[in-house]
């Protein structure tokens, strides 16, 4: 009898463990399949990595994983449906929905400042910040702008052209896919200015390549510069999928603007062979200027400056409609 009760036990914690474990294969596919692609892996993009370690589209039913894809190749894994969304500007997707009958659509702001700074070699000394100083300081310089097309190589263009300088002509422009490569092109002598962001910025003092950035866009003041896009054909089909999303977001967008000691911890995992030193001044460099959008709205004058860069510097000339490039609705219902 002990011998039988023994058995029927065994059988039953067996059967316990397999119903337990088919549980919690079951809870794994109740979680929907999410990519981002990202241009470059930047310290800017936080939030996104925040909502994502704290769990917050896992509650929402959602398990986001993040590729990076560089040359420009964000906005191409989306249009090609290897990536469900992508963050990045929205001056991209316009440029990609161009012809595209299932055109990308911006949900959700995440990086409301230009974020790309301007470095220089040590041994040059800027006079002063005015633009006659500036446009004399730049002149004749090589400069590391990054990828052609690309809004950091953009935005430098664009900043020349202001200064009266002509990109062509005026100065030399060294366009390296790989943004990370901007550091060593200085280093090596091989140029005398730089753009970039955290964490290159910090990493070039580090190397002694250049010193503290001399020009800083995000002066430009609201400037939709990193947002997430999805195509159209998603949000029609699997609505209730992008509101899942956004909800997260707006939660990592919260945590990063609201508590700095958390975010910190967040970063520090993300970026982990970055010193710690480097990684405090890259977040006060970030809470300094603004760096995060504080609700997820995409306003019209926020779009109207990116788009700006990319008619001026002749990239992209065809004009836009806000109502088609950004969809507000989400962001709206969730902060209802």
């Amino acid at each position: 009898m002990k011998k039988f009760m023994w058995v029927a036990l065994s059988l039953m914690m067996a059967a316990g463990l397999i119903l337990s474990g088919c549980g919690s294969s079951g809870e794994q596919k109740k979680l929907k399949e999410i990519v981002i692609a990202e241009p470059v892996h930047l310290i800017a993009y936080l939030p996104l990595y925040a909502a994502i370690d704290k769990g917050y589209f896992k509650e929402e039913g959602l398990n986001v994983k993040v590729m990076t894809a560089t040359g420009g190749a964000h906005v191409t894994s989306v249009v090609s449906g290897d990536a469900w969304g992508d963050i990045g500007g929205p001056e991209s997707n316009q440029i990609a929905n161009a012809g595209s009958k299932d055109p990308i659509t911006s949900v959700v702001n995440v990086v409301n400042r230009a974020n790309v700074y301007l470095m220089a070699n040590p041994e040059l000394k800027l006079k002063d910040d005015s633009k006659k100083s500036l446009a004399a300081f730049m002149k004749g310089k090589t400069i590391a702008a990054g990828r052609y097309g690309g809004s950091p190589n953009l935005l430098t263009r664009w900043l020349l052209m202001d200064l009266g300088l002509n990109p062509e002509k005026d100065v030399k422009l060294e366009e390296p896919a790989d943004a990370a490569a901007v550091v060593s092109l200085v280093s090596q002598g091989k140029a005398d200015m730089a753009n970039g962001a955290e964490p290159q910025i910090n990493d070039g003092i580090k190397k002694g390549a250049w010193g503290e950035p001399f020009y800083g866009f995000p002066s430009l003041g609201d400037y939709a510069y990193s947002v997430i896009s999805v195509k159209q054909s998603t949000i029609k089909k699997d609505p209730e999928t992008v509101q899942k999303f956004v909800n997260a977001m707006l939660k990592g967008l919260k945590l990063v603007n609201g508590n700095k000691t958390e975010a910190f911890n967040v970063l520090k995992k993300e970026f982990p062979t970055a010193s710690e030193e480097s990684l405090k001044a890259s977040m006060d460099r970030a809470y300094k200027d603004n760096l995060w959008s504080k609700d997820g709205i995409i306003t019209p004058e926020a779009v109207a400056k990116p788009m700006d860069v990319v008619r001026k510097t002749g990239i992209y000339t065809k004009g836009y409609q806000y109502d088609k490039l950004v969809n507000m609705s989400f962001v709206k219902k969730a902060s209802k």
